[in-house]
């Protein structure tokens, strides 16, 4: 557990921080430069961001709140997008790239949107498939070997790729942004406020004494 974090912010590595970690520093090699596409602002999102931004990466981020928007800013993101005034999102990210694409995507597996991380990553690039709730059918699988992309699941990852991540963190002095802290007595409260989708980064549910 790095040193300068409190038992709740070093709770919510093992999970969403391991898998953004493994979706870009382990599968993506992230290079300083390079570009990352980040969709929303949910744990794995937000982790996304903070180690993009530790690698020198610029961060494009999309959510459907200006609030959440503004907030990402001020993480770090570059540049943002409102999917629900621009719901053709990719193609802002296509203009956003000089119609280059970006170099990595962070999956977050929302209905409908692998097809537009297809059409917003460059070629040969890599996307970071973290969730498969992609159920709507628009997906095409020609663009992802008619443009050499790479498709990666990614499942969380190994100690080895944890304990390399806890030197990042702890070498950084990074921390986790926690949006709620829940005494275990509201867990219910806790799941009803992570369904309704309002949540900036993760929500911790605290077991005390």
């Amino acid at each position: 557990m790095p040193n300068h974090l409190s038992f709740e912010e070093a709770a919510t590595l093992p999970c969403a921080a391991l898998t953004a970690w493994n979706a870009l520093a382990v599968s993506g090699k992230l290079k300083a430069g390079e570009t990352v596409l980040i969709l929303g602002s949910g744990g794995v999102s937000i982790f996304a961001l903070q180690f993009a931004k530790l690698f020198g990466a610029r961060v494009i981020a999309t959510s459907s709140s200006d609030e959440k928007l503004k907030r990402l800013k001020e993480l770090g993101a570059y540049e943002t997008i409102n999917y629900r005034e621009r719901e053709e999102w990719d193609k802002a990210v296509l203009e956003l790239t000089n119609k280059r694409g970006v170099d990595h995507v962070v999956e977050v597996g929302g209905v409908g949107t692998l097809a537009r991380s297809i059409n917003a990553v460059r070629v040969a690039g890599h996307i970071a498939m973290i969730g498969a709730l992609d159920t709507d059918g628009a997906f095409n699988h020609v663009p992802v070997f008619m443009r050499s992309i790479r498709l990666q699941g990614i499942f969380v990852g190994s100690k080895r790729i944890f304990e390399e991540m806890l030197h990042a963190v702890e070498f950084a002095e990074m921390r986790p942004v926690i949006d709620r802290v829940f005494e275990f007595e509201h867990v219910k409260e806790a799941l009803e406020y992570m369904e309704s989708g309002s949540h900036f980064g993760k929500i911790v549910v605290r077991i005390s004494g």
